[in-house]
């Protein structure tokens, strides 16, 4: 059984392998791992296995690794050991031709993690990534695309709820926007992590790193979950996904299985469009949204970034656009 079958078989085995996932290079060995013989095959699939538990992580290493070593082999390095640092430089500068900068730094960390795992289980003496400095990037506002509360308040309102499907949409949506959720902690959540406490009823979110946080519900919020969860009859299912994919074929409005983030992208896509709003927006618009929404409002920098469950408010103010308003008066102002 050559390394390719063995590596394959190996992580079929033990972890089902998405399409993205392959797509990326993972279900067979870069050609530089595998003729460096079976402990680096074996630490490089440990490294995507053992090491890096978040799949959307691996995803993205996966993908970043698996073209570093395709340049290595375009440009003749035969040897794992002929992997210098000038050669990971001469990598990264030609990724900044093609590639942003946050996209650069991205991979550059990948293979920096990969071969200090490397170097830790004896398959190569330095890491030789360790000394190459990456592309300065200094962000003081988030990219990220923003609604306005009335562009919002539209979208929601432009939802149909006569369906199961739509219910849901608001309800998701909804969740995004009144508690600064990641679309990743929305979609993970069960129906029994939406619960009463007291008087009130409270949202447990599965942040990443396995954190959770637990965020109370906004009373509008209150009722798009209520009116979901009661159409599609779901409380009676609470170790079941709260958000689910639509059942096809099968005489059921949902399946029982979690709906993916890129059905959840497609669908807000999809009802901004039906709301004639013409702002590109994703999943992690309603973060930002909320969190500008909030600070409209009164909101203080140190709550949003209670509620959004960021480490450092540097991070919470990435989301705040609240100034942009400011600026576009100020420049009306030159009235030529």
């Amino acid at each position: 059984m050559n390394d390719k079958v063995l590596y394959h078989t190996y992580m079929s085995s033990i972890l089902p392998i998405p399409k993205k996932l392959s797509a990326a290079g993972l279900d067979q060995l870069p050609t530089l791992i595998a003729s460096a013989g079976d402990r680096a095959g074996w630490r490089f699939m440990e490294f995507f296995t053992a090491n890096i538990r978040n799949p959307n992580t691996r995803r993205a290493y996966g993908r970043a690794v698996s073209d570093f070593f395709r340049w290595c082999s375009e440009h003749r390095v035969r040897d794992l050991a002929h992997i210098s640092p000038t050669v990971v430089a001469a990598y990264v500068e030609q990724l900044q031709q093609t590639h942003a900068k946050p996209s650069v730094k991205q991979h550059l960390a990948a293979v920096r993690m990969l071969f200090d795992w490397l170097v830790t289980g004896q398959v190569v003496p330095v890491n030789p990534a360790h000394s190459v400095r990456g592309p300065k990037y200094v962000i003081k506002r988030g990219k990220t695309p923003v609604l306005t509360a009335e562009e919002t308040r539209q979208l929601l309102d432009a939802i149909q709820t006569h369906t199961i499907s739509g219910l849901r949409d608001r309800a998701l949506i909804g969740v995004l926007v009144f508690s600064f959720a990641r679309i990743g902690a929305a979609l993970a959540m069960k129906v029994e992590d939406y619960y009463p406490e007291g008087k009130r009823w409270k949202l447990r979110l599965h942040e990443k790193g396995g954190k959770e946080h637990v965020v109370p519900v906004h009373h509008t919020l209150d009722e798009y979950l209520d009116a979901y969860l009661d159409a599609a009859d779901l409380r009676g299912q609470p170790k079941g996904p709260l958000f689910r994919s639509l059942a096809r074929r099968t005489g059921r409005p949902l399946s029982n299985r979690p709906l993916a983030q890129s059905e959840a992208w497609r669908m807000i896509r999809r009802r901004a469009a039906g709301a004639g709003i013409k702002t590109k927006i994703g999943c992690h618009t309603f973060r930002a949204t909320g969190i500008t929404t909030y600070l409209e409002n009164g909101g203080t920098l140190e709550h949003a970034q209670q509620i959004a469950a960021h480490e450092s408010p540097r991070t919470t103010k990435l989301y705040d656009r609240t100034t942009d308003q400011v600026s576009l008066n100020e420049i009306e102002r030159i009235a030529i």
